[in-house]
């Protein structure tokens, strides 16, 4: 499994854009090859904070993703909404509880 992050700041009369953006294509995100899961949050102390967390099969299916029609639509709109450069994590998990 291949785990991402992503930090993204957004102009704050954008963000009601964003997230109705992100409800028209989160199911499409979802279900594009080799992803297995994905969630949005958004920072309570700053809510011009988000954050993507998704599971992907492999690094493979994450870059398949990046280089998607459906990738290039969504990045493109959602970049225009930005206050800060967007940071993203790839990262191993080490122990889960539950």
């Amino acid at each position: 499994m291949f785990i991402r992050i992503v930090k993204m700041r957004f102009h704050e009369d954008k963000i009601a854009a964003f997230l109705a953006n992100f409800e028209t294509v989160k199911h499409h995100i979802r279900s594009f090859e080799g992803n297995q899961f994905l969630e949005l949050y958004q920072d309570k102390n700053d809510p011009r904070i988000f954050f993507t967390y998704s599971y992907w099969e492999n690094e493979a299916a994450l870059e398949k993703y990046r280089n998607s029609i459906l990738f290039n639509e969504v990045w493109s709109y959602t970049k225009a909404l930005f206050s800060d450069k967007p940071e993203a994590w790839s990262v191993d998990r080490l122990v889960t509880l539950s």
